[in-house]
């Protein structure tokens, strides 16, 4: 089965720009096709526009092309209503939005605005709002261990 789950910026950058091993567990998952990524058009704009920023690109010059990955990865949807939990941070509330309207199971980042919203996203929608490291803990299966054979 597929779980629907929606990433913000900045695990998109950690995926994209900065490798970052907190979120193998995740990758694993979209490889095997557990995890089936959502992102709206407006969530895609404000990657791009970020991969171009000079700072991102001092790190990793082709950081603009990667949004090519970034599209071969998601599925695109139209910007959801609101869906009546506040996000404290304005910028973040299209995130839990897109998560609730499309059912996601996870949304996944290291916002604490949104994280903030945990337990009502989950009482309310069903929607684990998590860290990566926190998506890597429940996460069903659980990961194999590269020590074993």
């Amino acid at each position: 089965m597929t779980d629907p789950a929606v990433l913000d910026t900045n695990i998109w950058l950690d995926w994209l720009v900065f490798d970052d091993p907190g979120i193998t567990g995740l990758r694993a998952a979209v490889a095997r096709g557990s995890i089936a990524l959502l992102a709206s058009p407006w969530m895609r704009d404000e990657l791009e526009s970020v991969l171009a920023r000079p700072l991102i690109r001092t790190r990793l010059p082709e950081a603009p092309a990667r949004i090519a990955l970034f599209d071969s990865l998601v599925s695109i949807r139209d910007a959801a209503p609101p869906c009546r939990l506040v996000c404290t941070d304005p910028a973040d509330q299209a995130f839990i939005d897109l998560a609730c309207h499309h059912r996601a199971r996870w949304l996944i980042t290291k916002d604490r605005a949104l994280l903030r919203l945990a337990r009502a996203a989950r009482a309310r929608h069903a929607v684990a709002v998590l860290t990566p490291a926190g998506f890597a803990a429940a996460y069903n299966p659980p990961f194999p261990d590269p020590r074993e054979p």
